[in-house]
């Protein structure tokens, strides 16, 4: 029994050891990582989110999304930077929603002996050689958004100017969101199809900055972000999607937004009496069925009708047992 329980912990040590001599992160911890997400994944072992759903997804609102997040119990997911003492996102091209999967890296301050150790491991992993800031344009696939923290540097920290931007659309067809700068603005802006939420810009080239991480768990702002999350951006912020939550998140944004459209129907005709936000003197089931009746004439629904129907089904059933769970007042 002793000589088990110490192979057991020398293989955790081993385990550690091994996955602390990571640069980028391989597709058994990516895996490991995100063990709700049952669907496809990439080569590189993160969740591939489908492109309609994330085509779909740009038209959720802000509110929507972070509403249902909320419900889920993932309570930090969205960034603004809005406060007296930090500026906000720039944005480069405001009036385009931008949705992908994420690309994650994670940059530090340049420290020689660590830096060493970083280009060492890079090589056994086959990443650019020297690792540098190309290393995580190298990671992305078309749909992926390269989602970096640089920690706000501006002065000599521009992740990248109009030549890597070029080479981040042709691989991904997204843009970037950046906890720091970039150069050559009007440049990036220039590239079409390319977007970017920034920190600010700067005309310096990138100077004493590392790669520390590719593909693995980092930070913006107050949000944890993780390879293969998916993101909404918008002009109010971003937001970060458990992969496995986003196909509930679209149809449930669709549903909610289709809800208050017909709402706004029978307000505008006079269908049902409404008097201090509610429906009056209308039965729920008299309202459920012309709200079926009204979806079954409407053009062009984003969603395939059986599964809007079976979403309204399940939420019909949660919301009757979350009913009747609630103790009845004597």
């Amino acid at each position: 029994m002793k000589k088990q329980t110490i192979l057991i912990f020398a293989f955790i040590a081993l385990s550690l050891i091994v996955r602390s001599q990571s640069v980028k992160w391989s597709a058994d911890d990516i895996k490991a990582l995100t063990p709700e997400w049952t669907g496809d994944r990439t080569p590189d072992g993160r969740p591939k989110v489908s492109d309609a759903l994330l085509e779909r997804l740009k038209k959720i609102s802000m509110e929507e999304v972070w509403a249902f997040l909320e419900e889920k119990g993932y309570e930090n997911q969205f960034e603004n930077f809005a406060g007296v003492s930090e500026s906000g996102w720039q944005i480069i091209h405001p009036d385009q929603v931008m949705t992908g999967r994420v690309v994650t890296a994670q940059f530090m301050p340049l420290r020689k002996d660590y830096d060493a150790y970083i280009q060492t491991i890079g090589k056994k992993e086959n990443l650019t050689s020297p690792v540098t800031n190309f290393a995580p344009i190298n990671a992305l696939t078309e749909g992926d958004v390269y989602v970096a923290d640089s920690y706000v540097k501006m002065k000599d920290g521009t992740l990248i100017g109009d030549n890597l931007g070029n080479a981040i659309y042709k691989k991904g067809k997204r843009g970037i969101i950046f906890n720091g700068s970039v150069r050559d603005v009007e440049g990036l802006s220039d590239i079409e199809g390319f977007n970017g939420w920034i920190r600010g810009s700067h005309p310096s080239f990138i100077k004493q900055m590392m790669v520390s991480t590719v593909n693995a768990p980092i930070r913006i702002g107050s949000v944890t972000v993780l390879p293969g999350d998916v993101v909404l951006a918008k002009t109010t912020g971003v937001v970060f999607i458990p992969p496995h939550l986003v196909a509930e998140c679209v149809i449930s944004g669709e549903y909610v937004a289709l809800s208050d459209e017909f709402s706004h129907f029978c307000i505008r005709t006079k269908k049902f009496e409404y008097d201090n936000e509610h429906f009056v003197n209308v039965k729920p089931e008299d309202y459920d069925k012309a709200f079926v009746e009204w979806i079954n004439a409407y053009p062009n629904l984003p969603m395939d009708k059986k599964e809007l129907f079976d979403f309204m089904a399940k939420k019909k059933a949660e919301d009757a047992a979350k009913k009747a769970a609630v103790p009845a007042k004597k």
